[in-house]
């Protein structure tokens, strides 16, 4: 089987070639809920390079995940290269890339040959539909990035150090800076690191100051995740995992004579409390009651000490991100897949979305933004109600959107106290401040949103 595509990006061939030379590159171009890398920092277009990547969400165990290794067997610099399998689900895979000028702009040819194990063959229609949609998703991608680079290409190249670099949106950040021309420093939880590493221990309280000498900016994405059930100690550890570490940071950077300028730090609209009808949420308010924004209110003041010393902070409070990787999204599409889908919460609540592309813009944004500081909503600038959230879901998978998900669910699997301030929500959060700081926003409409997230 053999399917070709051609997109057009309206940037100059040069650019585009730049940015699939640079790591993060194939990392930006794959979906995160259809596969992952097995090492993100692997980047650039040369002759014998091994790429491998676990297909499917990664959530899922490795073992449910094929492992699918390709080599990039040949390459020109002016612009194209070839992808064979070398160990994967497919008999045989070929893929041709053309990265063309034309005119001002550039056309990205797609031409892969294909072929099916015989007992899948029945399916060569579906996996052609999902391989035009992937190179449609690709293109799109790849548009908006050059995008957001160039409003910054006036920013001398930085040195960001990463904390959480491995979960959803730090994988993705990393590769974001990476195809702009940064330098990324991960930071690990390990005392043998690689090259381009740091090690720290939040739960120890070590960091040597020295490891973020040259470092311009650190992003702490770091804490454990909040969808789960509130146990006393998960929520201890949920607590812990936010505040030592960012305590640990802002001490550091603080006491350094020559240490990074600027601190962006994660935190949560769950500052807002759960349920706030009938109000628009802005970073004025002071906040409201519940776990979650006693947790963020704490979280941060975690970064005091940083402010106090004259760095720079600035805090992203992340509204719905949506991804078929993971968050609150991902459970939701077998049910919709299924046709059994609906509203989450009461129809009338508010629920503040962002594509997950556009929040890790967002704290692209605050990281090479010199005058970006304080709290900043990470939402999108059209929240909409649960009954249209399901309503846009339905239409975008084709499934009915008529089955609300009785109140038990959830709290069967979050239990009562978490269900109740992740689920049965009523959110409006302003993006106002965060539009006014300079980003735009690539999805501006939730229907724009998850047709690129679901590549619909």
């Amino acid at each position: 089987m053999r399917i070709e595509t051609v997109h057009r990006v309206a940037r100059p061939q040069p650019d585009v070639l730049a940015w699939y030379d640079n790591p993060g590159a194939l990392v930006r171009l794959t979906p995160p809920g259809l596969a992952s890398a097995d090492d993100p920092t692997v980047g650039g277009m040369r002759g014998g390079r091994l790429v491998g990547t676990r297909l499917g969400p990664p959530i899922l165990p490795d073992l449910l995940r094929p492992h699918w290794i390709l080599r990039q067997v040949e390459h020109e610099p002016e612009g194209r290269f070839v992808d064979q399998q070398v160990h994967g689900p497919w008999r045989t895979w070929r893929h041709e890339h053309r990265l063309e000028a034309e005119g001002s702009g550039t056309a990205i040819r797609d031409s892969v040959e294909v072929e099916l194990p015989r007992r899948l063959e029945r399916l060569a229609p579906v996996v052609e539909s999902q391989l035009r949609r992937l190179f449609a998703f690709r293109a799109r991608q790849l548009h908006d990035d050059l995008a957001f680079h160039a409003r910054y290409a006036h920013v001398p190249r930085r040195t960001i150090a990463i904390t959480g670099s491995s979960g959803l949106i730090g994988t993705q950040l990393a590769a974001l800076l990476e195809t702009g021309g940064h330098t990324v420093h991960r930071m690990v939880r390990e005392h043998d690191v690689a090259p381009g590493e740091i090690s720290w221990d939040p739960r120890a309280g070590e960091l040597d100051p020295s490891d973020l000498e040259g470092v311009d900016v650190v992003v702490n994405l770091a804490g454990r995740s909040i969808a789960t059930r509130w146990s006393a100690a998960s929520r201890r550890e949920i607590r812990d995992s936010r505040i030592n570490g960012t305590m640990l940071i802002s001490r550091t950077v603080a006491g350094m004579r020559e240490g990074p300028a600027a601190l962006v730090q994660a935190s949560a609209i769950g500052l807002y409390g759960p349920r706030r009808p009938g109000e628009l949420l802005t970073e004025a308010d002071p906040g409201g009651e519940g776990f979650l924004a006693d947790l963020v209110r704490d979280w941060e003041g975690s970064s005091h000490a940083a402010a106090e010393a004259g760095v720079r902070v600035a805090h992203v409070r992340t509204g719905m991100a949506l991804s078929d990787a993971g968050g609150s999204l991902l459970p939701q599409l077998p049910l919709f897949l299924a046709g059994v889908g609906g509203r989450l919460t009461d129809g009338e609540a508010m629920t503040s979305w962002i594509s997950l592309d556009d929040i890790v813009r967002a704290f692209g944004h605050a990281a090479l933004s010199a005058d970006v500081e304080g709290p900043l909503n990470g939402v999108g600038p059209q929240p909409v109600t649960a009954r249209e959230f399901a309503r846009t879901l339905g239409k975008v998978l084709r499934r009915p959107a008529v089955v609300p998900v009785p109140p038990a669910g959830p709290r069967l699997v979050l239990g009562s106290a978490a269900a109740d301030e992740l689920i049965s929500v009523d959110q409006n959060v302003s993006s106002a401040r965060l539009e006014a700081s300079g980003f735009v926003p690539a999805h501006a409409t939730l229907e724009d949103a998850l047709r690129h997230v679901l590549r619909r």
